[in-house]
C-alpha cells in the first residue's frame, strides 16, 4: 500500500465572487447566484477586490459579478481599475446595474465587461448572463484544449488500497485541534454507515494519560486496561473482547486507562500485539493517539492505512507540522500515509482565509485533504453529554463532513475487498 487517499471532504473551491459597496443590498443577485454556484462563491467590497485581485489566488476564478448602484458613481475610476484588474487577470466580468446615470453606465459598459445585467435582475437574467459568458470563453478556447478546471479544483487524487481490516490512526499536531473529537464520530458514523450489513468498528485509545474517549461516549475507564497492555503479546481474541465496553450496542470501544501513566510504559511490540489482536477482531480499528511523540508511535503509523494528522490555521500548527514531518523523514517512516486534517477551517465565502490555507499548504510543502468547518459550542455540549454529534446535532456542520469523510474510507476499504477478492 502506498500514498495517500485522496477524500473527497474540501468544501467547494471558490470560483467566482461578487464586488460591491455592500452586498447585502443586492439580495436577488445573492439568490441567483447561490443557485448557480451553491457555496462556491465569495462576496468582496471595492477595497477588498483591489488587494485579491492582486494576489495569485485570484487566478482559479472564472467570473466575478460587480454590482453599482447610484451611490457608487463617485467611485467608477475605482470600479473601472477592478474590470481591468479582473480582464488582465482572464476574469470574466458581469455588470450588475441599478439607478446609474447614463454616462457612467455608458463608462462602465464600454471598459470591457462580458456581459451586463439591470437590476432588480429579470428573471433568469443571471442564469442567462452566466451562460452568454461561459458560452464565449468556450468558443475563445476552441483552437487549443481548454484547462481542465474541475479536475484542478478537485483534491489531488492519489491510488491507495485499504486492507479489508483496515486501521486508521488519528494524532494531534497541536493541542486542541478537535483529534478526539474526529476520531470518535468517526468511528461512530462508520459503526452505522450501512444499515443492512454495518463494519465492525473498534475505537481504542491511546492516550494513556489524558484520553477521553469514554468521557465523549460517557463509558467507564475500566481497571483492567493497563494489564491487557502489558500482556498483549500473550492474549487471545476472546480475552481481548472482554476489555471492551460498547456503545449503543455498535461501537466497541478500548478506553484509556483509569490512571495516569507513563507514555513509555508499553513498548511497541505490545502495542503492535494490540493492534494484530483488533485488526483480527474488527473491520475497522480507528486508533486515537496521544499529541505526544512516543517511540511506538512509529508502530501505530506503521500499522495504519491512513495516519490521520489534525491541524489548525495558526503559526504553532505550521511549525509542529514541519518538525513531525522531518522526524518521519529522519526516522525513515512513511510520510505518505499521513492524511492532513484542517479543522476550524475558513468557511466557503471566506475569501482571505481560503488565501491562508492555500499559502499554509505551499509553505509546508503538504496537500491538505479535508477541511472540517467550526462546529461551534455544541461540539463541547455533546462531548459533555457524552454523546456523538449523530446523537446530540444531527444537522452540525461538522458532523455533515465527518459523514463524508466517513463514507469516503467506507467504499476505499469496499473497493479494496473487491480488488483483494
Amino acid at each position: 500500500m502506498s500514498g495517500g487517499l485522496a477524500l473527497k471532504s474540501n468544501p467547494a473551491p471558490i470560483v467566482a465572487c461578487t464586488i460591491a459597496r455592500d452586498v447585502q443590498t443586492f439580495d436577488l443577485l445573492i439568490d441567483d447566484i447561490e443557485a448557480e454556484l451553491g457555496e462556491a462563491w465569495g462576496d468582496l467590497s471595492f477595497m477588498e477586490a483591489q488587494t485579491f485581485l492582486g494576489q495569485p489566488d485570484a487566478d482559479d476564478l472564472e467570473f466575478v459579478a460587480i454590482a453599482v448602484d447610484d451611490e457608487d458613481e463617485p467611485d467608477v475610476e475605482l470600479i473601472l481599475r477592478l474590470i481591468k484588474q479582473a480582464q488582465s487577470k482572464g476574469i470574466k466580468v458581469i455588470l450588475v446595474a441599478e439607478d446609474v446615470s447614463s454616462s457612467s453606465l455608458h463608462r462602465l459598459l464600454h471598459s470591457g465587461v462580458d456581459d451586463f445585467v439591470p437590476y432588480p435582475l429579470p428573471e433568469n437574467a443571471f442564469h442567462d448572463s452566466l451562460e452568454r459568458v461561459r458560452a464565449k470563453s468556450e468558443q475563445a478556447a476552441m483552437p487549443q484544449p481548454a484547462p481542465a478546471e474541475p479536475a484542478a479544483a478537485a483534491p489531488r487524487q492519489a491510488t491507495m488500497e485499504v486492507k479489508e481490516h483496515a486501521v486508521f490512526g488519528v494524532q494531534s499536531l497541536s493541542g486542541g485541534t478537535g483529534a478526539t473529537t474526529l476520531a470518535v464520530n468517526m468511528a461512530w458514523e462508520l459503526a452505522n454507515i450501512d444499515k443492512k450489513n454495518p463494519p465492525s468498528v473498534c475505537l481504542i485509545d491511546l492516550d494513556l494519560q489524558f484520553g477521553s474517549t469514554s468521557t465523549y461516549l460517557d463509558l467507564p475507564r475500566r481497571e483492567m486496561i493497563f494489564e491487557v497492555l502489558s500482556e498483549a503479546q500473550n492474549m487471545d481474541e476472546a480475552a481481548f473482547k472482554q476489555s471492551l465496553l460498547t456503545y449503543n450496542e455498535k461501537l466497541s470501544v478500548f478506553t484509556a486507562p483509569a490512571e495516569i501513566l507513563p507514555l513509555d510504559i508499553v513498548g511497541p511490540e505490545e502495542i503492535e500485539a494490540l493492534l494484530a489482536l483488533a485488526r483480527r477482531c474488527f473491520d475497522i480499528v480507528i486508533v486515537d493517539m496521544p499529541t505526544t511523540i512516543v517511540q511506538w508511535t512509529e508502530s501505530v503509523l506503521n500499522e495504519s492505512d491512513i495516519y490521520f494528522a489534525t491541524l489548525e490555521l495558526d503559526m504553532r500548527s505550521a511549525q509542529n507540522t514541519m518538525r513531525f514531518i522531518k522526524a518521519l523523514q529522519a526516522e525513515g517512516l512513511p510520510v505518505d500515509k499521513l492524511h492532513y486534517v484542517l479543522n476550524r477551517a475558513p468557511k466557503g465565502l471566506d475569501l482571505n482565509g481560503k488565501g491562508r490555507v492555500k499559502r499554509l499548504a505551499e509553505s509546508l510543502n503538504i496537500e491538505i485533504n479535508t477541511q472540517l468547518p467550526d462546529g461551534s459550542k455544541q461540539v463541547v455540549q455533546a462531548c459533555d453529554h457524552g454523546a456523538p454529534l449523530a446523537e446530540f446535532a444531527r444537522k452540525n456542520p461538522l458532523r455533515k463532513e465527518i459523514i463524508k469523510l466517513s463514507k469516503t474510507l467506507h467504499e476505499a476499504i469496499a473497493s479494496g475487498v473487491k480488488a483483494a477478492g
